[in-house]
């Protein structure tokens, strides 16, 4: 089996309406297996969390998890792609 070429990737989530947070957890388990790791830290002063995800995937796993989240209402996403 050929191995998929993959990238790293750091998709920045900011979550303005907690409303929302149960839609984002369940698109992140789905790509569990591909999640390095995640930060989330609630800003209570501003009422938003703010989360990070590092992901290794390949890029087409990596566009459809961003449009994913980028389709639910309450939050904003950005991806930023490593060079390696």
């Amino acid at each position: 089996m050929k191995r998929m070429d993959t990238r790293l990737a750091m998709i920045a989530i900011v979550v303005e309406d907690t409303e929302c947070t149960a839609a984002m957890n369940a698109v992140l388990h789905e790509y569990s297996s591909y999640i390095i790791g995640r930060m989330g830290i609630p800003y209570r002063e501003k009422n938003v969390s703010l989360i990070s995800v590092a992901i290794d995937a390949p890029n087409d796993v990596i566009s459809a998890l961003t449009g994913k989240l980028g389709n639910i209402r309450g939050m904003n996403v950005k991806t930023a792609y490593s060079k390696v």
